[in-house]
């Protein structure tokens, strides 16, 4: 006779097709392979193959404690204090601009350093974003449709955020704030007659910033003509297709790549798929891409048992900032996109990215844990939408 303190199958099979669970391991999968490649892309530094792998087990570590600690937080308590979450990062972000307090790296200003650790203020910035954002968004639930509220507020919210980081320069994450930004205003129930105008004019102002910043707008004309700018500004998306090309369908091998010796710019960050693809060669490359298909399906699986309209635009953002973001990195490696300096979410080096993805795995769990019961729960509320 079976045990009725033991899982029936039912239960057991419910576990396993878990959305939150398939997302889980794919993020492990994905925080594995990034600790391998990242060994091999490491051969070639001076300070030796553990140099950095060691960094980036740190930083597992330390994401592991982040997303434990957000699992077991209350949401809705939390939701009390948006806007202080909100201005903190907007004043962070005004401190990265300020000479001599934002550290300056590589033609940019986009980090703060505290002690021998330098972090990049728009990477959490990008959560804070969300969260207030969802938070106003769902406080005015009924109230969408309006101008003002609807849309003129959460926009000049979204592009405060914006702004601030493509003031460093940052224009692929100033845009990535963007769209998580518009698109979670239009799943509110915001008037497309006000978001077709805003994404027209972002895209102007966009293509204005480009044009009046000398070293973007080379770069964008490079980009036009990769072969004939592989000794200049295309010199880095070269190596990166010629470690496709020398990869092929079944890779060269671990640590038999050659592109990362010196050849490739950035190998173990921003350009590491180009690794993978070299290395491990197309099934592996494709691999990686499947996985985050499987993290946006299994978000949006997870979403249709959200219990409220914060907790569905938070997770919502949050799958978002995951999977945009590796469609920008993936489209930049392989030539689809301009280039641009973005993090392969999981897989790349460093310290800020990583703990940003152990924040957003932690939000993730904490729903899992609690939209099951949200149902049932009948306590007093925390936070009271605005009805009205």
């Amino acid at each position: 006779m079976t045990s009725s303190a033991s899982p029936s199958r039912g239960q057991r099979g419910r576990f396993a097709l878990n959305p939150v669970a398939v997302i889980f391991i794919c993020a492990l999968g994905l925080t594995f392979l990034g600790l391998t490649i990242l060994f091999s892309a490491s051969v070639a530094f001076k300070q030796g193959p553990y140099f950095y792998l060691t960094k980036q087990l740190v930083g597992v570590g330390t994401a592991a404690v982040f997303c434990l600690v957000v699992s077991r937080l209350d949401l809705d308590y939390l939701r009390r204090y948006a806007w202080i979450i909100a201005g903190v990062f907007l004043v962070l972000l005004v401190l990265v601009l300020i000479p001599h307090v934002g550290v300056w790296r590589g033609g940019a200003r986009r980090w703060l350093g505290i002690g021998s650790a330098v972090v990049q203020v728009s990477e959490f910035a990008k959560l804070a974003m969300v969260f207030a954002l969802s938070h106003y968004l769902a406080l005015h639930q009924t109230r969408i449709g309006e101008f003002k509220l609807g849309f003129v507020y959460p926009v000049a919210l979204i592009g405060v955020f914006a702004l601030l980081v493509q003031q460093e320069p940052d224009f692929g994450t100033a845009a990535l704030i963007m769209a998580v930004g518009l698109v979670l205003l239009f799943l509110a129930g915001a008037r497309w007659r006000y978001i077709m105008p805003a994404i027209l004019a972002v895209a102007g102002l966009f293509t204005v910033a480009v044009m009046l910043n000398p070293n973007r707008l080379r770069r964008f004309l490079a980009f036009l003509d990769v072969e004939g700018n592989k000794q200049g500004g295309t010199y880095q998306l070269y190596q990166s297709l010629a470690a496709f090309a020398a990869g092929g369908v079944d890779g060269a091998g671990l640590g038999q790549g050659r592109q990362q010796l010196n050849f490739l710019p950035e190998a173990h960050t921003d350009m590491i798929f180009a690794v993978v693809g070299e290395e491990l060669g197309l099934w592996f490359t494709l691999g990686v891409v499947a996985l985050f298909l499987i993290i946006f399906v299994a978000g949006l699986l997870h979403l249709r048992r959200a219990p409220n309209l914060f907790q569905y635009l938070l997770v919502t953002g949050c799958l978002l900032l995951i999977c945009l973001q590796a469609i920008i990195n993936v489209g930049v490696v392989t030539g689809v996109l301009p280039t641009k300096g973005m993090s392969l979410p999981f897989i790349s080096a460093g310290l800020s990215n990583l703990l940003l993805m152990g924040l957003i795995l932690g939000i993730f769990l904490n729903t899992q844990r609690t939209w099951g019961r949200a149902a049932l729960n009948s306590r007093a509320r925390t936070m009271q939408e605005v009805l009205a």
